[in-house]
């Protein structure tokens, strides 16, 4: 069957189970969005600004599991995508951007809107693909998409000529999508490292977990609660993986590293093993690498090899997906008293409060925090997405969510801007849930204008806007760290409520 590139384009995104795409047509990309007219069971969502095509790719991506789609024209349209690119790849989102190319007799001759895009998109995504040919176009999609969740997931780029768009080819696609992805068998080499896991963690008499990011994206909630309360280890959690653990179960401690809770700091501090899983030890979790957790070996389970080790010696190396390992490692576990360790935790706990709540005549963040997460207590299955700022944090130490890949936020890049459209993408992916937008007034104001978008799609949104008139976080830096210069964090702005 001989189709044109713009309808194999559309084909493929089918085959590979793609039902929600985000875009904004332009010159370049528009034989894709001519195509688009005889294919309805894409559902085309139109964004104010392709940065929010690529964050509502990202967040309908860690809602569904699948990879998020966005398209863009050449030229500002494609390079308008690259930040939300960049977040992606931070965040490990699996991700297929399809960008428009000037025709091919015009390549490489400054032509009206064209760009190198691949070599621009190259430092900040798995892969690039330009394709030449449309006989080649629908193998590329089917390799993008198996790069996009192979190992540790991350966004790709498919550029594809105007010209390349239009003429006809022969269409076939591998019978198994490319985004399928056989059960991971583990390897002789691992499974001896999760026997030595065991014996390490049997042994010890001052464990913890950190549960990171790897664990929601693998789905390894269950896994990592059968792992706590066989052995009777306390969770703490990174920012993004806040909600791979429930956060009033007897076992959770909440949040560590720069901005979690002190008394988490200082159980590291005491450990004498750490079960690091899915997260990568960056410098907001270990502050100074070379003094984190000094009397502890490490056991690192990670899907990325060159994580492993990276950052801190690790004792055990257990490099595949989170999921699979920890159904091997649990069986080999035990659950051992430790009666000193949990006394010392609970009074570090109860010496070190790190949820007071400033008094103040004024209404408080994190009183409103408290009384949104009432809400969530009511309803598990709200999803929480945060923008990046002091309301990030603060919605990170006070919302409690006992329910699996809850919690979406910016965490790798800290991309401000990023709440209102991933929140856009986390509704169309999990279309029964309530999802809570919660922002800060200088992030909303990169991507207010994507509240068109909400409207024409009749998303039901709900949004908490934190409007002081200041860009906290950086202004708190300031009067830390820059002898209290405030120099341009003020951002008097329009009366948003209304």
């Amino acid at each position: 069957m001989k189709l044109k590139g713009a309808e194999i384009i559309c084909e493929s995104l089918l085959k590979e189970g793609i039902d929600v795409i985000f875009g904004h047509p332009g010159g370049a990309i528009l034989p894709f969005y001519d195509a688009l007219w005889s294919y309805p069971q894409l559902k085309h969502i139109l964004v104010r600004h392709e940065q929010s095509a690529a964050h509502a790719a990202d967040g309908y991506a860690r809602m569904t599991g699948k990879p998020g789609v966005c398209v863009a024209t050449s030229g500002p349209g494609a390079t308008n995508l690259v930040t939300g690119i960049m977040n992606a790849r931070a965040d490990s989102i699996p991700m297929v951007c399809i960008t428009g190319q000037v025709a091919r007799p015009v390549l490489g001759s400054e032509a009206f809107q064209e760009c190198d895009i691949c070599s621009i998109a190259a430092a900040c995504s798995k892969r690039t693909y330009m394709v030449m040919s449309t006989d080649d176009l629908a193998s590329t999609i089917h390799e993008a998409f198996r790069t996009a969740v192979s190992g540790r997931p991350g966004p790709v780029l498919v550029d594809v000529p105007r010209d390349v768009q239009l003429e006809l080819a022969e269409f076939s696609y591998p019978e198994t999508p490319g985004c399928v992805i056989e059960p991971e068998v583990l390897s002789e080499e691992t499974l001896i490292n999760v026997k030595r896991a065991a014996e390490l963690i049997n042994q010890s008499e001052r464990p913890v977990i950190i549960g990171g990011h790897g664990v929601v994206m693998s789905r390894a909630f269950d896994e990592v609660k059968d792992l706590a309360e066989t052995t009777g280890i306390p969770v703490i959690n990174t920012l993004l993986g806040l909600s791979g653990f429930p956060r009033t179960h007897e076992l959770s401690l909440g949040m560590l590293g720069m901005h979690g809770m002190y008394w988490n700091n200082m159980i590291i501090e005491q450990s004498d093993l750490i079960i690091g899983l899915g997260m990568r030890f960056d410098d907001r979790v270990t502050g100074k690498a070379s003094t984190f957790a000094p009397h502890a070996r490490i056991i690192h389970l990670d899907i990325e090899g060159s994580q492993i080790g990276r950052n801190v010696p690790v004792e055990v190396p257990l490099q595949g997906d989170a999921k699979s390992i920890l159904q091997s490692l649990v069986p080999l576990v035990k659950n051992v008293s430790r009666p000193a360790w949990m006394a010392y935790i609970n009074e570090t706990r109860d010496r070190h409060p790190s949820l007071a709540i400033p008094s103040s005549e004024n209404l408080q963040a994190q009183e409103v925090l408290v009384e949104i997460n009432r809400l969530i207590q009511e309803n598990p299955e709200t999803v929480v997405v945060t923008g990046v700022g002091q309301h990030q944090m603060w919605a990170a130490q006070f919302l409690e969510f006992n329910n699996s890949n809850t919690f979406v936020s910016s965490g790798g890049l800290g991309t401000m801007g990023f709440e209102l459209p991933a929140a856009m993408g986390a509704q169309l992916g999990r279309p029964g849930a309530p999802v809570w937008s919660i922002a800060g007034d200088g992030g909303f104001q990169m991507t207010l204008q994507e509240l068109a978008t909400v409207a024409q799609e009749k998303m039901p949104l709900k949004i908490a806007l934190f409007n002081n008139g200041i860009l906290g976080m950086i202004r708190q830096w300031q009067e830390l760290f820059f002898e209290q210069h405030l120099k341009e964090t003020p951002i008097p702005g329009p009366t948003m409520s209304n």
